[in-house]
């Protein structure tokens, strides 16, 4: 693997960020990950995001993870998911043009807040083909109208997210099918994820390889 120190610059604050491709010939296709709530410790070292960007390196996929503003040596501050969905639209946007990465096939997968961020991204972003939000931070409506392959992996013993009103939203608009997702539901893994991490990065990797 070639992991790439960047600078991620937009109409926004300057992100740190790398880019980490595997040993294979360009194009690639790849994988932008969004890491959980900032003001919470959140960052793009955390044990999810750091799991699934090793299996889907393993697995053949470039992967950009990147601190948002005001996150490490992110410039700006925290700005309540409004300038942070810029943020990841910089990311992706930064993805789709470096010569190594196949601009026709990106995904984007957010944990925690970063599924929030990266559902109401990428759900109106051309260039994202493919959504997956691990314990997702829920939007209401945000999935509605949106016919992208699109993945949800979240855990029974889960505290901090709303899974009932995920299902009851599915199921309002018409099921899984209509929607296009598929949901994951993991018996016994909480919002952490810690020692559950490699089944996570299976499951991530496997609907990212079957689409893009």
């Amino acid at each position: 693997m070639n992991k790439i120190s960047v600078k991620i610059t937009g109409s926004g604050p300057v992100l740190e960020g790398y880019l980490e491709l595997p040993d294979l010939p360009p194009p690639l296709p790849a994988v932008l990950l969004c890491h959980p709530h900032p003001l919470y410790g959140g960052n793009m070292s955390n044990n999810v995001v750091m799991s699934v960007g090793s299996k889907l390196n393993e697995d053949g996929f470039a992967v950009l993870r990147f601190n948002f503003r005001g996150v490490g040596r992110s410039e700006g501050f925290f700005d309540d998911g409004v300038g942070e969905v810029e943020d990841a639209r910089a990311a992706l946007a930064f993805l789709s043009e470096r010569e190594e990465i196949d601009p026709g096939r990106l995904g984007i997968l957010g944990y925690s807040y970063g599924g929030k961020i990266g559902f109401s991204m990428g759900v109106r972003e051309e260039r994202a083909k493919v959504l997956a939000g691990v314990s997702p931070i829920h939007v209401p409506g945000v999935l509605m109208g949106c016919s992208k392959p699109k993945l949800i992996i979240c855990g029974t013993d889960d505290d901090v997210i709303d899974l009932p009103s995920i299902i009851q939203e599915v199921e309002q608009a018409g099921g899984p099918e209509t929607l296009n997702l598929e949901m994951k539901i993991i018996d016994g893994a909480d919002h952490f994820w810690w020692g559950d991490e490699k089944q996570l990065g299976e499951l991530a990797a496997g609907f990212f390889a079957r689409f893009l």
